[in-house]
C-alpha cells in the first residue's frame, strides 16, 4: 500500500522526494476523479444543449473596474491558508514526517502565510489594475450550464466531503463521540453516498437559483459519476484506507504480509485466537468477526480473494515484520477480501455501458435513473462481504450502505417509469423559445 505519493514513486521509481509526503493518495485519486467527472460532464451539457435540452441565462457584468476590497481580501485569504498549511510543511520542523496531521492540525507557519496572502493580493490588484478602464462598461452575457461546470464542481467537492463526513460519523457514532472535533476533521474516514446526498441537494438548490433543469443535468453526470465512484476506489485500494471486506478464512498471512492458503480451517481459529486482543478491540468479541472460506477459481491470482493492506493509511492490524517506514507498519493478521478492487472493475465497466446508451436514451430522467438502479444493485451486493456498522431494527440487521443503496434502487425503478410523465420542461430551451409564439 502507499499511504501518499512519496512512498509511491519511492518504490516504483527509486525517487526519494520528501515533499511528495503531502499528497494523500486517496485525496490523490479522488481529485483526479472530480476532474475527469468534469471534464465528461462538460462534454455532455455542451451536447446537450446543442440538442436544445439547456437555455442560458443572460447576466450583466461590468468590465474595467479596479479590485474591490471584498476581493483582495479572499486572495489575501487563500493565499494566507495556502501559505500557512502548505508551505508551512517545508518550513516546520518535523512537519514531513506526518504531513496529513500537520495539515488537518492548528499549527502552522503565520509568517509564510501572510507574505503569500499579500502576494495573492498583489496579484489580483495587479491583473485587475492592468485591465482597468476609465469608464467602466456593462455588458451582457449569455452564461451557459456548461460554463458552469467549475462552480458544480467546487460545490460538489465541499458540500460532498462535508457530507461523507457526516454519514461518517453517523454511521460510526461510538468512534465519534470519544472525539468529537478530532473525528470531524480527519482526512480519513469518509462515506460515498453521504457525500452524493449532501452535494446533490446543495447542487439542486444551485440549479434552481440559476434555472438549470436538475434532472437534465443528472442525466448528463451520471456517467461521470459512475466513473468517479470507481475511481475512487483505486485511491481507497492503494492508499488501505479500511474500505476492505470480511475475513477469507481460506487464507493466511505470515509476518511480512505474504498471502498463501490455510492447511486446514483449525489453522483459521489458531491465528485467530493468537490475534485476539487486535479483533476484540474491532469488533468487541471473536463471535462477532465476520468471514468466509473462498479459494481462487478459474487460475485467478490469490489477492483477488485474499489482502492483507501492507503498510495501510489507517495503520491498521499488527506490526509488519522487518519495516522500515514511518508511521506505516502495520497490516492485517488475516487476510480480507479485497472488495475495493471488485468496485473498480466493475463500476468502470457500468460507466463504459452508461457512456454507450447516453445518445440512444431520449427521455430525460431515465439514464439518471439506471445508474441510480446499477449503482445502488453494485453497492448493495458488495455490502455482504464489506466490513461496516450494522443497525438493528425489527429484527434485521442492514448497514447504512444497504439502506441506502436500497432506496437507490427503488428509487431509480420509479424515476424510470415516471420520466415519461415529469414535467421536466420547466425552464425553455433556445430552440422551443425560438419556436414558441411572440408577445404582441
Amino acid at each position: 500500500m502507499y499511504p501518499n505519493l512519496y512512498y509511491l514513486f519511492k518504490d516504483v521509481f527509486g525517487w526519494n522526494l520528501p515533499a511528495l509526503k503531502i499528497i494523500n493518495t486517496f485525496g490523490f485519486c479522488v481529485t483526479i476523479s472530480f476532474l475527469v467527472c468534469a471534464w465528461l460532464l462538460v462534454k455532455e451539457l455542451k451536447r446537450k444543449q446543442a440538442n436544445g435540452y439547456f437555455t442560458y441565462k443572460e447576466t450583466e457584468i461590468v468590465l474595467g473596474k479596479p479590485a474591490g476590497i471584498g476581493e483582495l481580501l479572499v486572495n489575501f485569504f487563500l493565499g494566507f491558508l495556502l501559505g500557512y498549511k502548505i508551505l508551512g510543511v517545508f518550513i516546520i520542523k518535523g512537519a514531513l514526517n506526518d504531513p496529513q496531521e500537520f495539515i488537518f492540525s492548528a499549527h502552522g507557519s503565520f509568517p509564510a502565510g501572510v507574505l503569500l496572502g499579500l502576494f495573492f493580493a498583489g496579484l489580483k490588484w495587479w491583473e485587475k489594475n492592468k485591465a482597468k478602464l476609465a469608464n467602466p462598461e456593462t455588458r451582457t452575457i449569455r452564461i451557459w450550464p456548461s460554463d458552469r461546470v467549475g462552480d458544480m464542481t467546487i460545490i460538489a467537492a465541499i458540500f460532498g466531503f462535508a457530507g461523507a463526513k457526516i454519514f461518517d460519523n453517523l454511521e460510526n457514532w461510538d468512534r465519534f463521540i470519544q472525539d468529537p472535533v478530532g473525528n470531524l476533521f480527519s482526512p480519513s474516514g469518509l462515506t460515498f453516498y453521504g457525500g452524493l446526498i449532501v452535494a446533490s441537494l446543495a447542487l439542486l438548490y444551485y440549479f434552481r437559483k440559476n434555472k438549470i433543469s436538475f434532472i437534465n443535468v443528472a442525466d448528463a453526470c451520471a456517467p461521470g459519476l459512475m466513473f468517479a465512484y470507481g475511481w475512487g476506489r483505486m485511491g481507497c485500494q492503494v492508499a488501505g484506507d479500511g474500505d476492505w471486506g470480511i475475513i477469507n478464512s481460506a487464507f493466511l498471512s505470515d509476518a511480512d504480509g505474504t498471502v498463501r492458503l490455510a492447511n486446514s480451517p483449525s489453522e483459521f481459529q489458531r491465528v485467530l485466537v493468537d490475534n485476539a486482543g487486535y479483533y476484540v478491540n474491532q469488533f468487541g468479541s471473536l463471535n462477532n468477526v465476520q468471514h468466509a472460506s473462498v479459494k481462487p477459481f478459474f487460475g485467478l491470482p490469490d489477492w483477488l480473494f485474499a489482502y492483507t493492506y501492507p503498510h495501510n493509511v489507517n495503520n491498521e492490524g499488527v506490526p509488519l515484520f522487518g519495516c522500515s517506514w514511518d508511521n506505516y507498519c502495520n497490516h492485517l493478521p488475516l487476510p480480507v477480501f479485497p472488495t475495493p478492487i471488485y468496485e473498480i472493475i466493475t463500476c468502470l465497466i457500468l460507466f463504459g455501458i452508461l457512456w454507450s446508451i447516453r445518445k440512444k436514451i431520449k427521455i430525460p430522467g431515465r439514464l439518471f435513473a439506471i445508474y441510480l438502479m446499477l449503482n445502488g444493485i453494485e453497492r448493495f451486493l458488495v455490502e455482504h462481504i464489506r466490513v461496516n456498522t450494522r443497525y438493528h431494527f425489527l429484527g434485521i440487521n442492514p448497514t447504512q450502505a444497504e439502506i441506502i443503496s436500497l432506496g437507490l434502487i427503488i428509487s431509480g425503478a420509479v424515476l424510470y417509469v415516471i420520466a415519461p410523465r415529469l414535467k421536466i420542461s420547466k425552464y425553455l430551451s433556445y430552440k422551443q423559445k425560438a419556436q414558441a409564439p411572440q408577445e404582441a
